[in-house]
């Protein structure tokens, strides 16, 4: 396929996206319930909690009042953080990269407790607990 090709290809999906994707309309910040509220020109609100959002997660309340939606209405923009949000990405239900997701699964997992995980602490413990790390000569 020649590059040219790709490019109208591109353009297309572009514009189909466009076409038929809700866009971002208003968005604000709710510091009374703590979370970034995007009004979408599908007449759906979506909010979430800054901490759940790559990027957002240690910010201060000041640092999420001010907000800017791109021409496009598929981009948030935190000017305070320069950070950014892809609202499609968002709809899908990422809230960061697939890296930074996968590290904030593994931090749920590991605070995670069970029965079976308490046993296995417990007989590990008996063993003298967890090995210690041998360097390599």
């Amino acid at each position: 396929m020649a590059m040219h090709d790709k490019f109208e290809l591109a353009n297309t999906r572009a514009k189909d996206r466009q076409r038929t994707s809700p866009k971002a309309v208003s968005a604000k910040y709710d510091g009374k319930a703590g979370r970034i509220v995007i009004h979408l020109s599908s007449k759906v609100d979506l909010s979430f909690s800054p901490r759940d959002a790559q990027g957002l997660e240690d910010a201060k309340p000041s640092q999420l009042k001010e907000i800017e939606i791109s021409p496009s209405g598929f981009g948030i923009h935190f000017p305070k953080l320069d950070a950014d949000i892809y609202l499609p990405a968002l709809l899908e239900g990422f809230l960061g990269s697939r890296q930074w997701m996968a590290a904030r699964l593994g931090q749920a997992g590991g605070k995670s407790t069970s029965t079976a995980k308490r046993a296995a602490a417990r007989v590990n413990g008996r063993l003298g607990g967890r090995p210690k790390k041998v360097a390599a000569s």
